[in-house]
């Protein structure tokens, strides 16, 4: 090919990649998601069965970690646009429905009925999130998951196949579980201050991306994480649906510490030690609510259930 026919060909390749794709600003970016999740994996309990353990798991579960974030792309529209609510929730604006209903179709109704009360508001899923419902539903499938592997080894059968789909789940969730860990994705103010702003906290719309991805992925090593998930001991969880929106709505709290830290420069190039260590603590809670979420499906994928056999 002729040199001025391959540059053109790259410079329209260059000038068409915004339409193809979208920029890295996603919860934690890949690094911290591929940190949440192995760390998670490496310190479940020993109970667990041991394909959740081993070589693979870890590497699989480090893999997975940012799958989601490769289903928002421009080329995959409507898959996008499904899902990208799914990586969020406004609790200042999901809270004015009162308890959040479990169902992910009562809360969408429950929006509706909201509109009429609060007009300044675009009370819709796309709009206020889904992340705890998409969080919970998979939760649902890996405990299923489980519960199949547990059939399978008391029959004597392959378990390969359900040992890949529970792989799968794990990773799955432990993209949502890290999304909930970073206090941008559970707020209004996801990019940039909206709304009164007497502290001066930055406006433009690059501190999401600035956290997330740039800093972390400078100066956060998954050496510095672990010993905060090795010092916490596995907890087997109550009700899990009530124990992840604690875990959300903590997240919340530490929304106005992120942008103090902001402005204070703590995330810029090597940021500060005060920075550094709020990543750290942000990244290890993924990894222990995660890990906490999986054992409890391993354990709760024992109890019996009425077999699903077709119906009506």
């Amino acid at each position: 090919m002729p040199r001025f026919a391959r540059a053109l060909r790259f410079a329209v390749a260059a000038a068409l990649v915004p339409w193809f794709s979208v920029p890295p600003s996603f919860a934690w970016g890949g690094d911290g998601h591929r940190m949440v999740n192995r760390l998670a994996a490496t310190y479940l309990p020993k109970d667990v069965s041991a394909f959740l353990r081993n070589g693979n798991a870890l590497d699989t579960m480090e893999y997975l970690g940012p799958e989601p974030d490769r289903w928002r792309n421009r080329a995959e529209a409507e898959l996008n646009a499904a899902q990208a609510p799914e990586h969020f929730i406004d609790l200042e604006y999901a809270d004015l429905l009162g308890d959040l209903p479990r169902n992910r179709y009562d809360y969408v109704r429950a929006l509706t009925k909201a509109q009429a009360s609060h007009p300044d508001i675009q009370m819709t899923p796309e709009k206020i999130g889904l992340q705890p419902y998409v969080t919970e539903e998979v939760w649902q499938r890996l405990k299923a998951g489980m519960r199949e592997y547990r059939h399978l080894l008391a029959a004597g059968e392959d378990t390969k196949p359900a040992e890949t789909a529970i792989l799968y789940y794990a990773a799955w969730l432990g993209h949502y579980v890290a999304d909930g860990s970073q206090p941008m994705h559970v707020s209004i103010q996801y990019n940039g201050w909206v709304g009164p702003n007497p502290n001066g906290y930055t406006t433009e719309h690059k501190i999401h991306s600035l956290f997330e991805s740039t800093y972390v992925s400078g100066n956060i090593k998954p050496g510095d994480v672990t010993p905060l998930v090795a010092a916490s001991q596995p907890k087997l969880l109550g009700d899990e649906w009530t124990d992840y929106l604690g875990y959300l709505r903590h997240t919340a709290t530490l929304v106005e510490k992120t942008y103090q830290l902001e402005k204070e420069g703590g995330f810029t190039g090597a940021g500060t030690p005060e920075g550094k260590a709020f990543t750290e603590e942000r990244l290890a809670a993924g990894a222990i609510e995660l890990r906490d979420m999986i054992y409890t499906a391993w354990v709760r994928s024992s109890d019996p259930v009425e077999e699903f056999h077709g119906g009506n």
